[in-house]
């Protein structure tokens, strides 16, 4: 708990000492923006205003609980889903070499391409969308933990073998650990893939979420309105990263400390090394 109360106190900091930024660049288009009588690029003033009413009177708040929901859920499914599959899938040679064709081409087919399909089979529910989040965010993980079960030094699993360790118990202590840098890493690029295709999912498919809300003003030129969602699916992408990432540097301090220290004794060695020279 010292650990991430730590880093969520320097995380804090980070984003306070990058805050003036994202002032400045608001302040900027709040003025140049003033008196634009452009359909598509309304005033800031108005956005903002748009932003407020949806939250007061419309239904931000509800649509934003809904996106919320999917993504949080999808994302957990997949990747609970992709590291169950990529644990096996890396120890076991033979099955990677079978399934690499169709893992290879089962993360190329593009997921709004599966909207029309999955909307068919299971209508346009809530359901249908952490489906289609999960496929998305499937992808990255599992190959990640592939990658990183099959990047284990041999004579480390050599070596569990050689105490006997159970298999189950190796899973757990050895193979899992060494590989949760790069689960970690995919489940960071999933994150992203999985903001995506929640918007795209809930415009093409879906009564409620924000990328709805985004669509249905859009087709009513209410452009502000359009702009306000916008703007909030960016503030939710960047804190869910933000809460991301401190979690990942508490859960994964250990590693950082060993590459840390690993290049600092391989700076050490490299000036010894110039001064013998």
């Amino acid at each position: 708990m010292r650990t991430l109360a730590f880093e969520v106190g320097k995380r804090g900091m980070r984003v306070g000492e990058a805050l003036w930024l994202v002032v400045v660049l608001a302040v900027a288009w709040w003025f140049l923006s003033e008196g634009s009588e452009s359909l598509y690029f309304p005033p800031l003033s108005t956005i903002w205003q748009s932003l407020a009413t949806g939250f007061t009177e419309g239904s931000l708040w509800t649509d934003l609980v809904f996106s919320l929901t999917n993504i949080v859920a999808g994302l957990a499914l997949g990747s609970v889903i992709a590291v169950l599959l990529g644990l096996v899938i890396g120890q076991v040679e033979n099955l990677r070499l079978v399934l690499d064709p169709l893992l290879q081409f089962a993360r190329s087919v593009p997921q709004s391409a599966l909207i029309p399909i999955v909307i068919g089979a299971l209508g346009i529910g809530q359901a249908p969308k952490i489906y289609m989040i999960a496929f998305a965010c499937l992808w990255p993980v599992l190959l990640n933990t592939i990658d990183g079960v099959r990047s284990i030094p041999p004579e480390v699993l050599s070596m569990a073998k050689a105490y006997r360790i159970p298999r189950l118990l190796r899973l757990r202590k050895v193979i899992l650990p060494a590989a949760t840098p790069q689960i970690v890493a995919g489940i960071r690029v999933s994150l992203a893939v999985g903001v995506v295709v929640m918007v795209v999912s809930e415009i093409y498919s879906s009564l409620q979420g924000l990328g709805h809300s985004i669509h249905m003003a859009g087709s009513v030129f209410d452009v502000s309105t359009a702009w306000a969602g916008t703007l909030v699916v960016g503030v939710l992408g960047y804190v869910l990263s933000t809460v991301f990432v401190v979690v990942e540097r508490s859960v994964l301090g250990w590693y950082y400390e060993s590459a840390a220290l690993a290049g600092g004794k391989s700076r050490v060695n490299q000036t010894r090394r110039k001064a013998r020279k």
